[in-house]
């Protein structure tokens, strides 16, 4: 009893191969399937390429994010003094702080007092923002005592301030050197209140590697800038850091409940939320452009497999009179496509993993042959282009690929399946 023979036999890859090599005399189409290989490599190339950058960017941003600023910020709401003025501040900040601590789930709690300033050194003058803080709590911000780039010493933290280095290099200071403070909301006198001057050494300069907070962000001893904002025996807000920051949302209203019926609570996700919409909308904007990029090139294969159907017309009769079925004349002609599709997609996988591992001597060279500045930190916030290989990317991109080039090639495969051999062969 004759059998018919398994799918994808050894002499459907043979013809399928045959064709795929053959050069244009023979009836070959070795240059749109060449064409094709180009195309499917660069578009799995430039998709894995943008999903690493994508990813990367926002790594970067939450780290940054998480790793120099409270993961939750609490602090009173205002009440009207006597004089009218608004006070947020909070006396009772020592017994607050140990009450949210003991919350599951946080990790640290720290006073802060806070003010916008003047700074001037040198006949150079920069606005920025001081934080106060104590010197235990300083060393437990992981950008901050474990920052990119550092000079001084953290320890001698207490015998002055610690700034970022965009602010140094704003103000032309460095270690060792005084830096002024001055505030329009200081000393109160009979005649009103007067600007408070002070000068203070500078003891450590930290790189967070976020342009915003290193050219903007001063710390101060936190019983320092209790005297120097008239804020003695009160701090502004505390700074709390959880174990999870990605489920900080869960954490509101413990938080809340420890911190007393004046607390309010903002958390990084809060502050970052426009943000945080924005990437995703672009991550899946940009998703969507190169998956069309990924099918423009998988189009090619088409092209490429309708000239092979047209080409071996008279070999695909010959084939069916032999006894070939249409299901084996559909699986050669999906191997020649297929094939053209794995082999292009792997190339393209290799180029994007490359990119992504080896994008900062790349971009080097970029910036290089451009004479400089392409990449300014003080708009884009970071100082570098920051690319994040993930499994979840690379794999979505195979998948996306590889898809995409089969299903296109079963409709050329279907028409050379369905050719009737007769026709075929009635003018050879």
């Amino acid at each position: 009893m004759q059998t018919s023979p398994p799918p994808f036999a050894g002499f459907e890859w043979m013809i399928a191969w045959r064709y795929l090599r053959a050069r244009r005399a023979e009836g070959g189409v070795s240059v749109m399937t060449w064409i094709s290989l180009v195309g499917i490599t660069l578009a799995v190339f430039a998709l894995i390429a943008t999903l690493a950058v994508r990813s990367g960017f926002r790594a970067e941003f939450v780290d940054t994010i998480l790793g120099a600023n409270a993961h939750v910020t609490v602090y009173n709401m205002a009440e009207t003094q006597a004089n009218g003025r608004l006070d947020r501040t909070m006396p009772d900040y020592a017994e607050t702080a140990a009450s949210v601590a003991s919350v599951p789930g946080v990790t640290r709690v720290a006073p802060l007092v806070k003010g916008q300033v003047m700074a001037t050194a040198k006949g150079r003058n920069a606005g920025v923002e001081v934080f106060g803080i104590a010197a235990g709590d300083l060393k437990t911000i992981p950008r901050i005592a474990n920052p990119e780039e550092a000079q001084g010493d953290i320890s001698r933290f207490n015998d002055g301030i610690a700034i970022g280095s965009g602010v140094a290099r704003e103000l032309d200071v460095g270690i060792g050197d005084s830096l002024r403070i001055i505030s329009p909301d200081g000393v109160k006198t009979a005649f009103g209140t007067s600007p408070r001057v002070k000068a203070y050494e500078v003891t450590y300069i930290f790189t967070a590697g976020r342009y915003d907070i290193d050219r903007t962000r001063v710390y101060m001893p936190f019983a320092e800038a209790q005297s120097y904002f008239n804020r003695e025996g009160v701090a502004d807000e505390l700074e709390v850091m959880v174990d999870d920051p990605e489920t900080v949302d869960s954490l509101v209203l413990p938080l809340l409940r420890a911190a007393g019926e004046r607390a309010q609570v903002w958390t990084w996700r809060d502050s970052s939320s426009g943000f945080l919409r924005a990437l995703e909308i672009e991550d899946n904007v940009m998703f969507i452009i190169m998956a069309i990029l990924v099918l423009i090139a998988a189009m090619n294969i088409v092209s490429g497999l309708i000239m092979l159907v047209k080409n071996k017309g008279r070999d695909i009769g010959i084939l069916r009179t032999m006894g070939l079925t249409e299901g084996s004349i559909l699986r050669v002609f999906f191997i020649c496509g297929a094939f053209t599709g794995l082999i292009g997609t792997a190339l393209g996988v290799i180029l994007g993993c490359l990119f992504a591992i080896y994008i900062d001597p790349i971009f080097s060279v970029v910036n290089y042959i451009s004479g400089g500045g392409v990449w300014d930190p003080s708009i884009r916030g970071l100082y570098s282009v920051p690319a994040k290989l993930q499994l979840g990317d690379v794999v979505s991109a195979i998948i996306l690929s590889l898809g995409l080039s089969f299903v296109v090639t079963i409709f050329p495969a279907r028409r050379a399946a369905r050719m009737n051999p007769v026709e075929a062969l009635r003018y050879e």
